[in-house]
Formats: C-alpha cells, sequence, structure tokens
C-alpha cells in the first residue's frame, strides 16, 4: 500500500476529515488531499506527527512508498549539508580573521610608535591564515559537488 492510500485508510479508521486532519497537522486540507492522491509528499516532520497521530511507527509509513522513501532521505542529507557548511564557513572566516589581525598589526607597527609582536611566529602569521581558506574553499566546494550529486 502506498503512502497516499496508507493516510486515507488510517484516517477514514478514526472518523477525521481531510479539514480535521489538516487541523491537527497544521497544514491546509489541500496539502492533505495532494498527499492522499499522490501528487505530493509531506516533510519529516509531518510524517513523524502523522505517525504519532495514528500510532504507527515511521517505518511503516515509509516502507509503503518507494517515493516517499527516497525523499525522506533526500531531506536528511539537506539537513546535514547546513551544520557540515557551517564547518567550513567558521574555518575560513577564522582564516580572514587572522588575516585581518596580521594586516591591522603591520599598519599599526608602520604609522605608529608601537612595535606590537605577533605570538606564535611567522609562518602561522603568514601561511595559517591562507590554508584556513583555502582549506575551507576546497571543503566547501567539495560538500557542495557532494550534494547536488546525491
Amino acid at each position: 500500500m502506498i503512502f497516499g492510500e496508507k493516510l486515507k485508510t488510517e484516517r477514514g479508521k478514526k472518523g477525521w476529515t481531510q479539514e480535521e486532519l489538516a487541523e491537527k497537522l497544521f497544514v491546509s486540507r489541500q496539502s492533505v488531499s495532494k498527499w492522499e492522491n499522490g501528487q505530493n509528499y509531506p516533510s519529516i516532520e509531518i510524517i513523524i506527527k502523522i505517525s504519532d497521530l495514528f500510532g504507527l511507527t515511521i517505518d511503516e509509513l515509509l516502507r509503503s512508498d518507494e517515493e516517499l522513501t527516497k525523499q525522506v532521505i533526500k531531506e536528511s542529507k539537506q539537513l546535514a549539508y547546513p551544520k557540515s557548511k557551517f564547518i567550513f564557513d567558521v574555518l575560513f572566516l577564522a582564516g580572514v580573521v587572522l588575516l585581518v589581525i596580521k594586516i591591522g598589526v603591520l599598519l599599526l607597527n608602520r604609522f605608529t610608535s608601537l612595535d606590537v609582536t605577533l605570538l606564535g611566529g611567522r609562518f602561522f602569521w603568514n601561511v595559517g591564515p591562507l590554508i584556513l581558506m583555502v582549506f575551507a574553499g576546497i571543503g566547501s566546494g567539495i560538500l557542495k559537488e557532494k550534494y547536488k550529486q546525491d
């Protein structure tokens, strides 16, 4: 049995109209209609709510429909993507911050009588920001390509 048929059957067992189910899920009646007719699928959050409402396992809902299973897998990858991308964005930003600090200290030393020394050595301050930014850019690009393929 595909998801739409399963949803319609379970809704019927409870004696609910599409409108009543929609209210319980905080969606429109049209959304419920589209799900039942196989024109569209709910998000994973809605699937969890449906599972709770009807006392079914998510497995019972997903295994009934291969297309829905594929969509849920795709959505889960989309949820993981921003978290991974955030790490690369933070690394890139750290590289930019280090570079700005280095340039600021160089300008400060050049135009004032201060002699500020950067801790960590020349190699760290000369190459560190570049390594962070390049690594983050490459990692972000690889992640973007992997996400496109999935």
